[in-house]
């Protein structure tokens, strides 16, 4: 996507939200069961949304884990961190990425497209960079 950058800039981001939202939402939501929060961390969190918590925690357990791995709030759903740490130990550089901390999520972002997002602030940056040569 951040190769589309120029393409992508020239159509207006803007206009392309709705569009490039609908497809993330459908192909990241069957996929990883995203809530489409607008600032994704999948890749930090081992593949596993950290906004389907209950808590809606983004840095780790809140230290109710249950010893069978469960939730304390939903007691018949997988604790999301305990699948994330298990997903992000599969991954090439997960064990690392993990232990990011997260900024707190804005909510004016939800339901926009992470997608776009990134690329647009990778495209802006290499843009910025090109002009300083």
């Amino acid at each position: 996507l951040v190769t589309l950058h120029p393409l992508w800039k020239r159509i207006g981001y803007e206009r392309l939200e709705k569009p490039v939202a609908a497809v993330e939402r459908v192909t990241k939501g069957f996929l990883f069961d995203c809530q489409m929060c607008g600032q994704c961390a999948l890749s930090s969190t081992g593949m596993s949304c950290s906004m389907n918590c209950p808590k809606n925690l983004r840095n780790g357990p809140c230290g109710g884990v249950r010893s069978n791995g469960n939730c304390e709030v939903k007691p018949e759903m997988r604790c999301v961190w305990v699948e994330a740490f298990e997903g992000s130990e599969r991954m090439v550089g997960g064990d690392n990425a993990i232990r990011v901390v997260q900024i707190a999520v804005d909510r004016r972002l939800e339901g926009r497209s992470s997608w776009l997002k990134v690329a647009r602030e990778k495209g802006t940056a290499v843009e910025a960079a090109l002009e300083k040569l």
